[in-house]
């Protein structure tokens, strides 16, 4: 089923609700194989689907049809081989920093000494640059500093696949500039393979290494795919200044504004994203 070049693979999912006029599609035979260590960023129009496709991933929503797998296993449920961040972090606010990370620690390395759990914990928010706030509970941090404890606590279990769910949508400008650096650092030192939904062509051209392109729905499908081709370790000016960053940012709002104005479900005027408008990716 899965082959080595195939670390998470996503095959035929569809998924679908009961409605009054019978049924409800919302993505209908999505097919996407990452190799270990790529990341990929999912991008479409709100709505088409693509949380839906990582939920299913991430094992908390069933496929009604098709399936996944990683490491040539396929999935059954959520599990620690797969850390997620979502767009708010869901912090337990009567915990510090540093237990809101122990708590999926203890369960993933319960075999270990507790001072070893501890270490990986704060390890963990080190590298995310909270060093000095391991003992703050979440109505001392800023937003931005929630949002570490969130990509601290996902890093912490070592996961095969990282899947990221808008991680930054609910931060301002230069914070998700910020976490965006951070997050880069992160996989710098420790590649993983990443699957992330994004609605920021920017922010997909930044971190990735290839962007799928979903059309909108309903019944929407994997539209395409565009090749990310900077080289890592990435930094933000020297991207900017790549010869082929503005006409890769062109072709993704093209494909956004075709989908827009009513492109075929199946993909064939092109490939879609996820910004709503040309407004989100300005």
């Amino acid at each position: 089923m899965t082959t080595p070049s195939k670390h998470l693979e996503i095959w035929n999912v569809s998924k679908s609700y009961p409605a009054p006029q019978g049924e409800a599609v919302i993505v209908k035979d999505f097919s996407l194989s990452l190799p270990e260590g790529e990341f990929v960023a999912i991008i479409g129009h709100s709505g088409c689907g693509k949380s839906t496709v990582l939920s299913i991933v991430a094992g908390l929503l069933d496929a009604t049809s098709g399936g996944v797998a990683i490491a040539g296993r396929e999935i059954e449920g959520a599990g620690p081989d797969r850390g997620v961040v979502f767009q708010s972090p869901c912090l337990l606010p009567w915990l510090s920093a540093l237990d809101n990370v122990l708590l999926g620690v203890d369960q993933v390395f319960s075999n270990r000494p507790r001072a070893e759990r501890t270490t990986i914990a704060e390890q963990a928010l080190e590298l995310v640059g909270l060093k000095g706030a391991l003992r703050k509970f979440p109505a001392e941090l800023s937003a931005g500093m929630r949002q570490r404890v969130g990509i601290a606590r996902a890093f912490a279990l070592d996961p095969k696949v990282l899947l990221l769910d808008e991680p930054f949508g609910m931060l301002d400008s230069l914070t998700r500039m910020e976490l965006q650096d951070v997050l880069v650092s992160l996989l710098s030192g420790a590649r993983k393979t990443v699957l992330m939904v994004t609605h920021d062509v920017d922010e997909a051209l930044f971190l990735s290494d290839r962007v799928a392109l979903m059309t909108s729905g309903p019944a929407a499908r994997l539209g395409g795919t565009l090749q990310v081709p900077f080289p890592r370790p990435r930094e933000r000016t020297a991207v900017l200044a790549h010869a082929d960053y503005y006409s890769l940012r062109e072709e993704l709002i093209g494909f956004l504004e075709a989908q827009g104005h009513g492109s075929p479900a199946d993909g064939s005027a092109g490939e879609t994203a996820e910004v709503g408008d040309k407004e989100a990716v300005a």
